[in-house]
């Protein structure tokens, strides 16, 4: 049987890149979409009674610029090729999106989390008196502050729009997307911080394990530690950070154990996934038991003191609790007690 030659086989390789071009569209819209879902699903899961910080509202910012892109994708996903307002938009554009949003996620780690960490510094110890009005639009100026200058220095800085050209000029169907240097930095650093906490209060956190009790407090089942008084500063100091770890660990652990896992296997996730609500509360978290620890000696305790993380309870984890309406059985001398 005779071979028929192939005069124009070309038209192969095209129809691959848009088939490849495609599949990467869909991929992305999907990723997108399980992103939004999760941000908002984290959203309306956290404590509703929380005092305002700086990352509440960038976690709803962050919230609202996913969906944003979600629907930016999916209209140019479903419309194809279409003009507007002069521009003409293509499934070029999904990537193109997606690179922007990557590479200014990317470069956000840092101010954010110093932002934040700043605001619990301040607010932690009642040193800051701003009215409630005022502290909410100097955390929304600042939050509008910082996407402003991120999308500024991806879109203005030259260096950064040419590394984004070459990406896409070099890979028109692969969609390149970029991996947050700052993130994994980010990290190492917990990581790290965590392993040495654990490893310096290994023997407090061994004897008040060995010590936990289940008991009934306000119709709630809640964790009782039995607790030695001690006056000693120094004594003090590792107490509170062995109690700090265990509010934390207890709900941050799989968190914790993931980052480890992450690290382990140098996997590097694209910047528009790793910025997500989840990963910004359990920075969150890490944030305000930073700031207890460095103002130990300046936490006043007061009921707006204790509402400030969404999904870890520190409310009763270094007060003494009275159990005068106990059996006596369960009456030590001092106890902590973690809701």
């Amino acid at each position: 049987m005779a071979t028929i030659p192939c005069e124009n086989c070309s038209g192969q390789y095209p129809y691959t890149q848009v088939s490849q071009s495609l599949e990467i569209s869909c991929m992305l819209l999907l990723i997108m979409l399980g992103k939004v879902f999760l941000d908002f699903f984290m959203l309306q899961v956290k404590q509703k009674k929380v005092e305002a910080s700086f990352m509440g509202y960038f976690c709803v910012s962050l919230a609202l610029l996913d969906f944003i892109l979600l629907m930016s994708i999916s209209f140019i996903f479903y419309f194809e090729d279409f003009a507007l307002w002069g521009v003409r938009f293509t499934k070029y554009h999904i990537c193109l999106f997606t690179q922007i949003i990557s590479l200014t996620y990317g470069i956000l780690h840092y101010p954010v989390y110093l932002v934040a960490g700043l605001d619990y510094y301040m607010t932690i110890a009642q040193t800051s008196q701003f009215p409630k009005r005022g502290q909410r639009l100097l955390y929304v100026f600042a939050v509008v502050v910082i996407w402003i200058s991120g999308f500024f220095c991806i879109l203005k800085v030259p260096a950064i729009y040419e590394e984004l050209e070459i990406r896409n000029r070099f890979s028109p169907y692969q969609c390149p997307l970029y991996a947050s240097v700052q993130s994994y930095s980010v990290s190492c650093a917990m990581v790290l911080l965590i392993g040495m906490a654990v490893l310096t209060c290994q023997k407090e956190i061994t004897t008040m394990l060995l010590s936990v009790r289940v008991v009934s407090f306000a119709s709630q089942p809640v964790l009782m530690f039995s607790n030695v008084s001690n006056n000693n500063g120094t004594s003090f100091k590792w107490q509170l950070l062995t109690r700090l770890l265990i509010c934390f660990l207890g709900t941050w652990a799989p968190f914790v154990l993931l980052q480890i896992i992450i690290l382990f296997l140098g996997a590097r996730i694209p910047a528009y996934m790793e910025m997500n609500v989840p990963w910004l509360y359990f920075i969150n978290s890490f944030l305000i038991a930073v700031a207890y620890w460095c103002r130990r000696h300046d936490v006043e305790l007061t009921e707006e003191m204790w509402s400030t993380d969404p999904f870890v309870s520190w409310k009763f984890c270094f007060m003494p609790f009275n159990y005068e309406n106990t059996e006596p059985s369960d009456k030590p001398g001092r106890v902590i007690v973690i809701c």
